[in-house]
């Protein structure tokens, strides 16, 4: 008899999925618009193009890792690169509105760290189990 295994797709794995894309989307129009999104936030080009390919390493780790990576981890990481997100964002709008220019850079520098530091620990991440045994520790095999 076959056995079918249906992969369980829950609201979670479509968040993962949708940030990770959202990640893309950003890497296309920051490597897209290098030139007039770096004149508009105070940036040099190739910052935004860093930034871009940055994003778009992150974005694909997320994607690709989405099945072989525990929802509990993905949840912790992005609820620390969503912080961190925030407070850059303020940071930079604080420093923007004080007469900076380095606002942008603040908050760009911060979309080129943050997500090879994701993607990086992401991938450190222990790997879910995928075979349909239970999980009993320190069970032995």
């Amino acid at each position: 008899m076959t056995q079918v295994v249906a992969s369980r797709v829950t609201r979670r794995t479509v968040g993962v999925i949708a940030d990770g894309a959202f990640k893309v989307l950003l890497a296309a129009v920051c490597i897209a618009g290098a030139a007039p999104l770096g004149r508009l936030l105070g940036t040099p080009a190739w910052l935004m193009v860093a930034a871009g390919a940055a994003l778009l390493i992150g974005g694909g780790i997320e994607i690709g890792y989405t099945r072989s990576r525990s929802m509990r981890t993905y949840t912790q990481l992005m609820i620390a690169y969503d912080s961190g997100w925030v407070l850059t964002a303020l940071t930079g709008f604080m420093v923007a509105r004080q007469g900076s220019s380095a606002g942008g850079e603040v908050w760009m520098g911060y979309q080129t760290a943050a997500p090879v530091l994701f993607a990086a620990l992401l991938v450190a991440a222990a790997p879910t189990r995928l075979d349909s045994a239970p999980h009993t520790e320190g069970a032995a095999r």
